[in-house]
């Protein structure tokens, strides 16, 4: 598990590890399983014959809680499950739940929460680090608690089957940015598990719909469960499962609810019986499963008792009815509605459109979060309901099945035929110069993708270039996130737009972003897989897609000014250095003083910051430079005739014209060490006889 970790009791103080217990486990090849890692629940599922089952556990219930608790009195030193409940409401310090909703986070994303959470956080922690918790005597991160979850399936498992399982399908919500997915695939890997492909939630949820039913048709899935919220919109047509459309909020989910109600317990208790709770951990924890209870109550009746024994003869009781429960958290409900109608913006369709609703996630059970459903896409008004035969703990864990089935190899006849396609939920591309960013993959293309680019170089004897990548929807690259920097070096001296630089972006099918740039002419090459940036916060993946919009206008005339701008500055160095060749000689004193004039307006109008001036006097130059270009042009090619052959002469020309950018989306200026000039790239001007700049792979 990592040095980090202190073993002070239980199987631990003997030096059983977590490593150890995997490697006790055995690792060699088995069946391939579906993992459903849930926040509050887990499950692992297989295909039984061509229905998809999920697998019980030691005590029967296919339901693992998920909870890791540390307890000397265990045979390993740890428990999973409901066991694992049961110490965190004798002894919280050593127990954890809902560690999904701090993978792939950091200390900022998570300062609210604490005071709700009896774990605490190591103490040399520093902000952007990954998160470490003190729990039981040992310090461990979140992928690494995930991972003890992760085991208790893998024996589960091991045990229904009696024999080792080694390769899995694991779940994650369909917002996860790369580095929560990264920590599930390093959750994985830890438990021993090699994790053949990471599945968006919702679409596993229609995988096991669409295996169900075999139906075509446009099928919204709302995912509601114990830490996160996920929209998909789906076409399902003979057997192709097509993701159109996804949309969600990582942190939010059933959890929040019981967060409020627990919070508002306290109150309670503090102003009418002088306690406060928050000194009592124990006290705490036997709140919120009080609470827990209650809700789940509600889902059924229409009034319920929450109540509490806080000792010394004090007890807490409170009668709550549906109607108050469904007023306190109408605004956690409401928080789902905004991603639902932008999702079906995304997919261009409107909500009588939607053919069939499914929900997934246990907080799906709660009545009214199936009215507002059922409101949003106007169901009821259509004679239609809201799909739920389908157990909504356990449709996840059931598509992951499906999933791991057809990545097995194994002939399968109710899997054959499908495919699934799934998107991914923000737009990737480069930062270009003056700070615009040059969109490569758009948000919502099926993955695994791949698109290409060319573009050049904007400075004579450039040999460096610096290739930003960034993440979301608005114009302006400041505005989108930072996913990683690399350069590309030893590019030989050439004059600027001779070289030919092609940038691909390739996502693989578990939403790992690879970047690569290599120069044509010379073969020089450099590349970079995307690592996880833990300091993301949840709220700025879920508000990228909306401030796009937001900010549109506004975005595209900053965008539209910075390129103008770009585009005058390099007509004007071209027009500079024109002056200085025989050409410029060749031209009358009226030409002199026109073309001299259009200098000047272009120059006054870089000044202001009305993109529509400046277009107007790149026209105006463009029109009275163009005997000019014409004259430079026969000059070039007559010099580069003389004396030589044909070939000769074709390289000569290449040399010195090269292929002139004129694309409106040059790169930012590169970062590099020893060079007068700044190094610039700037997007290749197409290829006459090859439509389209981008190569969709």
């Amino acid at each position: 598990m990592g040095s980090s970790q202190r073993r002070t009791r239980g199987a631990h103080s003997r030096g059983i590890t977590l490593a150890e217990l995997v490697q006790i486990s055995g690792q060699s090849a088995g069946p391939v399983v579906g993992i459903d890692l849930g926040t509050t629940n887990s499950l692992i599922a297989y295909m039984q014959g061509s229905t998809p089952t999920v697998i019980p556990g030691e005590d029967g219930s296919p339901i693992v809680p998920s909870v890791v608790a540390f307890d000397q009195e265990t045979q390993d030193g740890f428990s999973v499950g409901n066991a694992a409940r049961g110490v965190l409401l004798t002894n919280s310090a050593n127990a954890v739940y809902s560690v999904k909703r701090l993978m792939g986070r950091d200390l900022t994303d998570i300062e609210s929460e604490l005071k709700l959470f009896p774990f605490h956080l190591a103490e040399d922690l520093k902000p952007g680090e990954v998160l470490k918790l003190n729990v039981g005597g040992l310090t461990l991160t979140p992928p690494e608690i995930s991972a003890y979850v992760l085991l208790q399936l893998k024996r589960n498992a091991e045990r229904f089957f009696g024999a080792p399982v080694t390769k899995a399908v694991i779940t994650v919500p369909a917002y996860f940015n790369d580095a929560q997915r990264q920590a599930t695939k390093d959750a994985g890997r830890i438990a021993g598990l090699e994790v053949l492909r990471l599945v968006n939630e919702p679409t596993a949820a229609a995988l096991a719909y669409g295996l169900d039913q075999n139906k075509d048709g446009v099928i919204a899935v709302y995912d509601f469960g114990g830490g996160t919220f996920d929209i998909s919109i789906l076409k399902l047509h003979e057997g192709i499962f097509e993701v159109i459309a996804t949309g969600g909020d990582t942190h939010l989910g059933g959890d929040d609810i019981d967060n409020l109600l627990t919070a508002v317990a306290i109150d309670d208790i503090r102003g009418d019986l002088g306690v406060d709770v928050t000194t009592h951990p124990e006290l705490v924890q036997s709140l919120r499963k009080a609470v827990i209870d209650a809700k789940i109550a509600l889902s059924s009746g229409d009034s319920t008792r929450l109540q509490l024994d806080l000792g010394e003869g004090k007890h807490y009781l409170r009668e709550i009815t549906r109607e108050q429960f469904e007023q306190l958290v109408a605004p956690i409900l409401e928080r789902t509605a905004a991603p639902v109608r932008q999702a079906l913006r995304d997919a261009g369709l409107k909500p009588e459109q939607i053919d069939e609703v499914v929900m997934v996630g246990g907080s799906t059970r709660i009545p009214a979060v199936r009215t507002l459903v059922s409101k949003i896409f106007d169901l009821e008004a259509r004679g239609r309901k809201l799909h739920t035969e389908l157990n909504p703990d356990e449709v996840v864990a059931l598509g992951a099945a499906v999933q791991a089935q057809i990545l097995s190899g194994e002939e399968n006849a109710a899997t054959n035929d499908l495919l699934l396609l799934d998107v991914t939920p923000l737009s990737l591309g480069i930062e270009a110069l003056g700070g615009v960013m040059s969109r490569i993959i758009q948000r919502n293309s099926t993955i695994p993708a791949s698109a290409t680019e060319h573009f050049t170089t904007g400075v004579d004897g450039q040999t460096n270039v610096a290739i930003h990548v960034l993440q979301g929807e608005r114009e302006l690259a400041k505005d989108c996130r930072s996913l990683a920097r690399f350069d590309l070096k030893g590019i030989p001296p050439m004059m600027a737009g001779l070289p030919r630089i092609e940038v691909k972006l390739l996502i693989d099918a578990n939403g790992i972003l690879q970047v690569s740039a290599r120069e044509q002419r010379s073969g020089m090459e450099s590349q970079v897989e995307v690592k996880p940036t833990y300091g993301l916060t949840d709220e700025q993946v879920e508000t990228m897609i909306l401030d796009s919009f937001d900010n549109a206008e506004e975005d595209l005339t900053a965008r539209q000014v910075i390129e103008a701008k770009n585009e005058g500055n390099t007509i004007l160095e071209a027009v500079e250095k024109g002056t200085k060749s025989q050409a410029w000689q060749l031209l009358t004193g009226d030409e002199h003083e026109a073309i001299h004039a259009a200098v000047t307006e272009l120059k006054a109008s870089l000044l202001g910051g009305d993109y529509r001036v400046i277009r107007k006097a790149i026209d105006t130059l463009d029109q009275k430079t163009r005997r000019f270009a014409e004259i430079m042009m026969d000059t070039a090619v007559s010099g580069a005739l003389s004396g030589k052959t044909m070939a000769a002469a074709g390289e000569a020309i290449g040399g010195t014209l090269g292929d002139a950018p004129t694309a409106p989306h040059p790169f930012a200026a590169a970062e590099f060490d020893e060079s007068k000039n700044p190094d610039v790239i700037e997007k290749a001007e197409a290829d006459p006889e090859t439509p389209g700049e981008s190569t969709e792979d």
